[in-house]
């Protein structure tokens, strides 16, 4: 009987540690400038906010234009002081469509990807993006 329970015990505590794992992935949480923002002025570069601390060696972000071709400055970086945040530097943008990718792991070595769109205008007139999220 005390084997059966102490079985029965190990068992609940692995399930319960397997759930709690499942739910520790790194959510993307906010970003500036937001998914399918408008600006007016080019951002000088974009920071992601996620809900886990990211693991530095791992996590990495692209801004691509309309074209594909990548357009930061290649230097994406987890922030040293909030290791949530993912940011990558931008140079001076002309008006248009711009995709932002990211690819993160967090303490639990899962990766996770997505994609979002949004619109750089050096002048007041909004440029229409859609919001675009996906693995």
């Amino acid at each position: 009987m005390v084997i059966h329970a102490a079985i029965r015990a190990l068992v609940i505590a692995t399930a319960l540690a397997g759930a709690a794992a499942a739910y520790a992935h790194a959510h993307l949480a906010r970003a500036n400038p937001a998914a399918g923002a408008i600006v007016a002025v080019a951002p000088s570069e974009v920071t992601l906010g996620f809900t886990e601390k990211l693991e530095p060696k791992f996590s990495t972000v692209v801004v691509r234009d309309a074209s594909g071709k990548q357009v930061d400055k290649g230097d994406p970086r987890v922030d040293e002081v909030d290791p949530s945040l993912l940011k990558v530097s931008l140079p001076t943008l002309t008006a248009g469509r711009y995709k932002v990718e990211w690819r993160v792991t967090w303490s639990i070595p899962i990766p996770a990807r997505a994609t979002t769109s949004s619109a750089s205008s050096n002048s007041a007139v909004p440029v229409p993006v859609s919001e675009r999220i996906g693995a």
